[in-house]
């Protein structure tokens, strides 16, 4: 392959005798020809195809070898350009071979969905436009309002909803809560824009599940309210938010003088799969006027599109306001999140904040487009995010979507009837695509610390071995084994084989008896 443009050493410029004048050339390395762009793309697309194909036949995990890490530890700032098949060397001899892992049909860890071709493939076409999405009439913002106005007629927001992209759940939380404090504070007559909430004897609080995610308390502190103002809701015996807690709650806090801001329930939780009961707990928050967030970064695409959801779905459009992570159980590439709000007006009057030097004709036909998301969150400069989920969007639709994730399903409970069967395996929760297990050898005689302890040396053993990938957590208080289909191209037979592998690391751990026959039951 004949160098391309910008290769080899790159020579210093004496500005004295090569004074910039008004015919001077592009610098070297920045103009590639069209042929030179279509070779190194066609090899990127190779290395993308035999990676994403050979995925199934390498390790799910390996650590990071500690010489590739010490050597970029250590090596300088570069300051001569290399030629660009060195450059693409390096990717494939030291980041392609050890992965995050969640691309790997037994990666059951945490909620990391593998990404559809398409959306990688978006991806690099959303890169080739570079646009930023803050407004303006060109395709993008268009593309972006085209998907938001999708989910919320999917959740039934109506037409003054509003919504944008972010980067994720957190941000997604972060956002709507924003927005929450911000009517909050205005009907206490407090202008927290100008003021924030200094000075101000009164609490601002927050309602949060038991089992809710941890963004909602980097949420409570970022916005000023503390992660002490956040009242913790318990649950009931299948980790869902008690509604007549939540209300009694309410009602105390009121009765102290004290603000409540926002009540955060689920849509399927992360730890267990558990989806909060939203419509009584909408009952709550309207009879107490109080600003319902439903966080569904993980299980909103079950809720919308699965039939044994609806009564869920019906609740969704009551909520104020509503996350979701199309880069979680859409299968899109990170980062892809989704914020949808119930009242556009009150999100624009939360952010708005337009510079002199980006006013524009005002004129949706003209310049200055159908939106300015910049006006409904924090991000002035936005990236295309909106392209992979649209197109994965047009190309599967709401069925193929369907398929996919009821298939991950399936697959969950394939391994939890797996459990089930084993003597030595308890299962603790098992929630949509969500599989909380322990281990617990037939004749154990020790104590639930030293039951904890095993199990962990169990998830280790899981960890390295290279042959499946579970997550860690607590579950009504003891260790357990997490497992999180998000791969459809994850089988029955993987599942079976996360189990035997699971229930031999026990066996060598703990001298209990492998049993084989029942690992697949």
């Amino acid at each position: 392959m004949r160098l391309l443009p910008g290769d080899g050493p790159c020579r210093r410029r004496d500005s004295r005798s090569q004074p910039m004048t008004a015919q001077a050339p592009i610098p070297a390395g920045w103009s590639w020809p069209g042929d030179d762009v279509r070779q190194f793309g066609h090899r990127t697309v190779d290395i993308i195809a035999d990676y994403l194909s050979d995925l199934p036949r390498r390790a799910v995990f390996q650590p990071y070898p500690a010489e590739h890490a010490r050597a970029l530890a250590t090596e300088p700032v570069p300051t001569r350009g290399a030629p660009v098949d060195a450059v693409l060397k390096d990717f494939v001899e030291r980041v392609a071979p050890y992965p995050f892992g969640n691309g790997h049909p037994r990666f059951y860890a945490w909620v990391n969905s593998p990404p559809h071709p398409l959306g990688v493939f978006a991806e690099a076409l959303a890169a080739g436009m570079n646009p930023s999405v803050a407004g303006g009439n060109h395709a993008a913002v268009h593309i972006e309002h085209q998907v938001v106005r999708w989910f919320a007629d999917l959740a039934g927001l109506g037409d003054e909803s509003m919504g944008l992209l972010t980067s994720g759940g957190s941000m997604a939380t972060l956002t709507a809560l924003t927005v929450a404090r911000h009517r909050a504070a205005r009907r206490a007559d407090i202008d927290v824009r100008a003021d924030g909430l200094q000075g101000h004897a009164r609490r601002f609080l927050l309602y949060l599940g038991a089992e809710g995610h941890g963004s909602a308390r980097k949420a409570a502190e970022l916005l000023g309210i503390g992660s002490a103002n956040i009242r913790t809701i318990a649950s009931d015996d299948h980790h869902r938010m008690r509604p007549d807690a939540l209300r009694d709650q309410i009602v105390r806090d009121r009765a102290n003088g004290d603000i409540p801001v926002a009540v955060m329930a689920s849509a399927g939780t992360v730890n267990t799969g558990a989806v909060d009961p939203l419509d009584a707990i909408a009952d709550v928050c309207a009879e107490h006027r109080v600003w319902l967030h439903v966080d569904g970064s993980y299980g909103a695409p079950a809720v919308l599109l699965l039939d044994e959801h609806r009564a869920t779905k019906t609740a969704l459009a009551r909520v104020d306001s509503l996350a979701m992570d199309p880069h979680k159980w859409l299968y899109a590439p990170v980062d892809a999140g989704l914020v949808l709000i119930r009242d556009r007006h009150l999100a624009r009057d939360t952010f708005s904040l337009v510079p002199p030097y980006l006013r524009t004709d005002g004129d949706p036909d003209g310049v200055n487009g159908p939106v300015w998301f910049s006006e409904y969150g924090f991000d002035q400069t936005r990236p295309f995010r909106a392209l992979k989920v649209w197109l994965l969007l047009k190309h599967l639709g709401t069925t193929g979507y369907r398929d996919l994730i009821a298939h991950d399903i399936a697959t969950a409970d394939r391994l939890a009837s797996g459990v089930r069967a084993a003597p030595d395996l308890q299962l603790l929760a098992n929630g949509l695509s969500v599989v909380c297990f322990r281990c617990r050898p037939v004749d154990w005689a020790g104590d639930d610390q030293a039951l904890d302890e095993l199990n962990r040396e169990v998830l280790s053993a899981i960890q390295l071995g290279g042959r499946a990938f579970l997550a860690g957590t607590t579950v009504n208080g003891v260790f357990a084994l997490r497992a999180c289909v998000v791969n459809p191209g994850s089988s029955a037979a993987d599942a079976d084989a996360v189990l035997a592998e699971t229930r031999a690391m026990l066996s060598r751990l703990a001298g209990s008896p492998n049993h084989d026959d029942t690992s697949g039951a």
